[in-house]
């Protein structure tokens, strides 16, 4: 008897597992047909005469010790490219949660204060404009060391999106909303927590993503200006320098990779934080 009710529960599990499947192929199969197309076509160009970038099969052939072994440590700058890419998350990290809670109390103090508004928005509209890599004479030529001028290289490019978007969400805050405030009598605190931040997060969350993907572009043009250091900024340079192209373009793979997955963390963190209705 036992047996026999076991299998019904096998079987709804297996057919669940291939329900859940065949949902996900109309998802899964055209962004693979578009790799697959792309590939090929990179292939044929590296195999056409004159042609000096590797094809993937080449890049495979050239880098597979350090894609089967990336967890490898040898000391020095020698290791593998999980902790190069481990180093600079730590450093994004550092940079980007600095630029989150700067940018996050400047643009609320820009979204609630229209003089304040009309002052610094110029300005940052300038700012925001200058790419990373010309952040990086200035950061070295004012901090002297390596480490802080990475790190503020990366708060730097990290933190005009989070002010601009948590400003346009304060300023956007429904009349209603302030109008209730007023009704109610709340405080500068309770209209703080209760009306400003929840009607605002939103606009702060798209800028955090934003944030998060700019710091992670970042990371390059911080760790080029670190000799010697573990990063995957700084192992694209050294690659660079060596003519290792191949190196250069599995580092690039990575990148894309985990800029995506930070880009599919911080949306799920905003799906468990906001609000149904403000999905």
């Amino acid at each position: 008897m036992t047996i026999a009710q076991r299998r019904p529960a096998t079987s709804k599990l297996n057919n669940g597992l291939i329900s859940r499947l065949q949902k996900q192929v109309p998802e899964l199969l055209p962004p693979f047909i578009a790799l697959v197309i792309f590939l090929v076509l990179w292939q044929l160009f590296s195999w056409t005469p004159g042609a000096t970038l590797p094809g993937p099969i080449q890049v495979i052939q050239d880098t597979w010790i350090l894609i089967l072994y990336p967890f490898y440590d040898k000391g020095g700058i020698d290791k593998g490219l999980f902790w190069q890419i481990w180093a600079s998350l730590q450093r994004v990290a550092i940079g980007y949660s600095l630029a989150a809670v700067v940018g996050i109390a400047l643009g609320i103090v820009i979204g609630t204060n229209k003089t304040m508004s009309k002052a610094l928005d110029p300005l940052f509209q300038l700012l925001r404009t200058v790419p990373p890599l010309a952040w990086v004479p200035i950061a070295l030529a004012a901090l002297r060391q390596n480490e802080p001028a990475a790190l503020f290289v990366i708060f730097i490019t990290a933190i005009w999106p989070i002010i601009i978007n948590t400003a346009v969400g304060v300023k956007e805050i429904p009349q209603d909303y302030n109008n209730v405030a007023k009704v109610l009598q709340l405080s500068e605190k309770d209209y703080f927590f209760n009306i400003l931040i929840p009607a605002a997060l939103p606009y702060i969350f798209t800028g955090l993503r934003i944030a998060i993907g700019l710091a992670w572009l970042a990371i390059i043009a911080a760790e080029i200006v670190m000799s010697g250091i573990v990063g995957i900024g700084f192992f694209i340079w050294d690659a660079y320098q060596n003519n290792y192209v191949s190196e250069i373009i599995l580092a690039l793979v990575y990148i894309g990779l985990v800029g995506l997955l930070l880009d599919k963390c911080m949306s799920w963190i905003q799906n468990l934080i906001l609000p149904t209705e403000q999905k």
